[in-house]
């Protein structure tokens, strides 16, 4: 079930209406898209069954599970009571093998979107099949960096061409079979795995050597650590410090805990989709003097592997915030919050569903984001997106190298451009709940991680917000079926 069967599409332009009553709800949001889009890839390695529980269910997983059912795997989804955003997905693991592949003159096409953990997860895992594969995706995913992977897979001995010589998508990657079987180690199931089994691990062969940068992207290094125990490889980090990449020790982690002999893992929520419900209960607390809302979200992520889990204990704002050490794509969330005079504001009532705040007494002046290189290269320009788009709603925002310093200011209404962005899309729904006058362009963009977000505003309390949401150009109000991305 994937919507209502009389859902029709989202306007290109929609107005968020403030709220102006208080809130009290209870939000659910879908499964970790980083967690997903990993288990999905070890679960297609695994030798059996499993069943992935919780998983998201959005452009980005549809995309890495079309790319698995296009290499030969058996991949069967089955809605969520839960949550409609959610799927049980049961993957028919082949043990490293790989079902499908194409010829030097028929490549096996992969077609990946905008999604960079399924451009740069595939792009390792096909080195494990026997034949040929082309992956490629829309204008921008040929934009995004590629280079550190595909050197690190060339330096293990895999043929790597990119079609316009620029080490990006579309490319040809080559794969080989050259791994002897062993058996993997043992080791106990935590974490989500309900099944005593073994982990994924290495194959018997003499591992290849291979080093990767992380400068531009740590999915580099996941990519090569998902398929590096069934290809045999061992892998170098460059570029950052250990302790500077979440995301790697994410898929460490999911490596060490996946069942590779199949079984059951359940997929936490998504941090980052959570991050707008905890940014707008901020945002409704401002005022002291009204009736507090409380915004909170069910099941917030405990693993530790999601580094946006953190963003609770960054309300009140503090006045530095690190995309590298602090926050990881949830930072655009509060970039947009902070620039809003009322939520600077830190000397206010706060109410939050997940973790307590002790308030200080001070309004900082300026507010600082810093190492927010890796933004420049996702879905947008996010640094230069939201400096220009913040500047539209009256903030004044000052970008210097890779920190961009946000004045809180008195904001108002305006057109927003999303770039095709989904966080763009929310974070300034998430600003519109509160600043009169924002309008969103194309903000079906959310359906890649967060298809039903906007129903999540429309639904009356307390699945919801019951926001307003109208269509910009007619004035209309949407039903709340109308709301869904597809």
């Amino acid at each position: 079930m994937r919507a209502p069967p009389f859902r029709m599409p989202l306007p290109p332009l929609i107005e968020i209406i403030p709220l102006t009553a208080p809130v009290r709800a209870e939000i659910t949001v879908p499964g970790s898209k980083s967690i997903t889009n990993r288990a999905l890839i070890l679960a297609a390695l695994a030798d059996g069954r499993t069943t992935l529980r919780g998983a998201l269910w959005s452009e980005d997983t549809q995309v890495m599970t079309d790319c698995l059912r296009a290499l030969g795997f058996t991949v069967d989804v089955q809605p969520d009571p839960a949550e409609s955003c959610n799927r049980t997905i049961t993957v028919d693991g082949l043990g490293g093998r790989l079902p499908r592949a194409g010829t030097v003159e028929r490549p096996l096409e992969l077609f990946v979107g905008n999604a960079g953990t399924a451009a740069r997860f595939l792009a390792a895992m096909v080195c494990l099949g026997d034949g040929v594969y082309r992956l490629s995706g829309v204008p921008r995913m040929h934009e995004r960096p590629q280079a550190a992977l595909f050197a690190a897979l060339r330096e293990l001995g895999y043929r790597v061409e990119s079609e316009n010589g620029n080490d990006k998508l579309p490319a040809l990657i080559f794969g080989s079979s050259r791994r002897e079987e062993a058996p993997s180690e043992m080791r106990s199931a935590e974490c989500g795995v309900r099944n005593e089994s073994q982990s994924l691990l290495t194959s018997a062969a003499t591992p290849k050597k291979c080093s990767v940068s992380v400068a531009e992207s740590s999915q580099f290094a996941s990519a090569l650590l998902l398929a590096g125990g069934m290809g045999g490889w061992e892998v170098e980090i460059t570029g950052a410090n250990e302790d500077e990449l979440p995301y790697v020790d994410m898929t460490r982690e999911l490596v060490k805990v996946f069942p590779a002999n199949g079984g059951e893992f359940q997929i936490e929520p998504d941090a980052s989709s959570g991050s707008y419900f905890e940014a707008a209960n901020w945002l409704l607390n401002w005022s002291p003097e009204a009736m507090p809302s409380i915004v909170m979200v069910n099941q917030w992520p405990t693993s530790r592997w999601q580094i946006d889990a953190a963003f609770p204990k960054f309300q009140p704002l503090r006045e530095s915030v690190s995309r590298q050490t602090d926050l990881g794509d949830s930072i655009m969330t509060l970039v947009t919050v902070a620039a809003d005079s009322d939520a600077a504001v830190t000397d206010v009532r706060c109410v939050s569903g997940n973790a307590g705040v002790e308030l200080a007494n001070e309004r900082p002046g300026r507010l600082r984001f810093t190492d927010l290189g890796r933004l420049r290269v996702q879905e947008c320009e996010r640094v230069v997106a939201l400096r220009t788009e913040l500047t539209k709603c009256g903030a004044k925002v000052i970008e210097e190298g890779d920190t961009l310093t946000v004045f809180p200011s008195a904001l108002h209404g305006a057109e927003i451009e999303t770039y095709d962005d989904h966080r763009m899309a929310m974070c300034f729904a998430v600003l519109g709940l509160k600043v009169p006058g924002i309008k969103l362009k194309h903000p079906a963009c959310v359906k890649k991680t967060f298809p039903n977000f906007f129903q999540k505003l429309a639904t009356p309390p307390p699945h919801g917000l019951g926001a307003e949401i109208r269509d910009a150009a007619t004035g209309r109000k949407l039903a709340v079926e109308e709301l869904f991305a597809d």
